[in-house]
């Protein structure tokens, strides 16, 4: 790794160091207000599902921090067992936004589609790219820049995953916010705090995909550096 492509990594790590701190203290903060209606994560996730006509997803409990998920692969909404079992705004937010996936699943959303197919892909290509690249850069000073470009392609395939994970997570957040402000299940209170607690979770990604794309921008002008010399 270069001199520039590190400092560029430890600053966007630092930013996202720094987003996450502010994110798990929304939640922390939401977490402690309890809703009017005194709903669980799963109650407003149940409600949400046959509220859009969803029978065939089955809203489940895991274990973690903020570890919520939907899983197209078997359709089920996982909360983390402080969404699951919580009655606080934080926990119908994040159970709302997690079945906005299941929405978009049950639309047909293109992103999510795409996005699911190249999950194998990027697992693969994730698990091997840090090596690849490094001896990619090696090789590359010595005259040999074939393995580098290996590792940019391989690069790329998670950069394009971070890209299309965005459209992805703002959509399930807007179906959330729209379902909960139509059906009432937060009042005028709680809403804009369910809204920023949201914006927070996106703003990970935002930082995720930037870091990414500038990353990959600079290995690619350290290739086509290298075979100028």
């Amino acid at each position: 790794m270069t001199p520039s492509i590190m400092f560029v990594s430890l600053v966007f790590l630092g930013i996202s160091m720094l987003v996450s701190l502010i994110l798990k203290s929304k939640f922390t903060k939401y977490g402690k207000v309890p809703l009017a209606n005194r709903m669980t994560g799963r109650e407003v996730a149940e409600k949400m599902l046959r509220e859009n006509g969803i029978y065939d997803v089955k809203v489940t409990s895991v274990e973690g921090f903020l570890s919520d998920h939907y899983n197209p692969a078997n359709k089920t909404v996982n909360l983390s067992p402080d969404v699951y079992n919580g009655q606080s705004v934080a926990s119908a937010a994040v159970a709302a936004h997690e079945c906005g996936h299941a929405v978009q699943h049950a639309a047909s959303y293109a992103p999510l589609a795409m996005r699911s197919k190249l999950v194998p892909v990027v697992q693969f290509s994730s698990s091997i790219v840090n090596l690849v690249l490094l001896v990619g850069v090696i090789m590359a000073y010595s005259g040999n820049p074939t393995v580098l470009l290996v590792g940019i392609i391989l690069m790329a395939l998670t950069v394009l995953f971070s890209l299309i994970t965005l459209p992805v997570e703002f959509d399930a957040s807007k179906r959330a916010l729209a379902w909960l402000s139509r059906t009432n299940v937060t009042n005028n209170t709680e809403y804009p705090m369910a809204k920023d607690a949201l914006k927070w979770a996106a703003t990970t990604y935002v930082v995720a995909a930037l870091a990414a794309v500038v990353t990959l921008i600079q290995y690619i002008m350290l290739f086509l550096g290298s075979r100028r010399n």
